[in-house]
């Protein structure tokens, strides 16, 4: 039960950062590792929208906040193993691109995937939220009350 349980976390952490890379960035990356592998379409690339829900303060009551265009397919390589895909936007290549990292991933191809894929599009991911938490840090005012000696 715990290895299935890791490795279903690990399948998310990839998943997810597969479906939020840049699709340019993936492309490249994607390409550096040589030939596509054979694959046939268990859903080909299609487009659609998913409803976005909200709370305020996270624990208030839902509300629909509303629609966001969606890319997913799935897809099984010739060796058997499946892979699926959701990404934002209209993009079927990254999604197609998304499902064949997701499905050789589950192959013996995956240290090697995830050293010339995966690193390189996490460590991006971390710079830049690095980057974006200096910008929200410079604008931090920091108040503080002075006590005088009266009281």
């Amino acid at each position: 039960m715990q290895t299935t349980t890791s490795a279903n976390e690990a399948r998310k952490g990839w998943l997810s950062l597969l479906a939020k890379a840049p699709p340019a960035r993936l492309a490249a990356l994607f390409d550096g590792i040589g030939d596509r592998p054979g694959f046939t379409w268990l859903r080909s690339p299609e487009i659609g929208g998913v409803m976005l829900r909200g709370r305020m303060g996270g624990t208030g009551a839902p509300f629909n906040l509303g629609e966001m265009t969606v890319t997913r397919c799935a897809l099984k390589l010739e060796s058997g193993e499946v892979g699926h895909a959701y990404v934002q936007g209209r993009d079927k290549a990254h999604a197609e691109r998304a499902a064949l990292v997701d499905a050789l991933m589950q192959t013996g191809q995956a240290a090697a995937l995830r050293e010339a894929v995966l690193m390189p599009l996490e460590a991006e991911r971390a710079g830049a939220k690095r980057r974006r938490a200096a910008r929200a840090a410079a604008t931090k005012v920091d108040f503080f009350t002075m006590v005088r000696g009266e009281d």
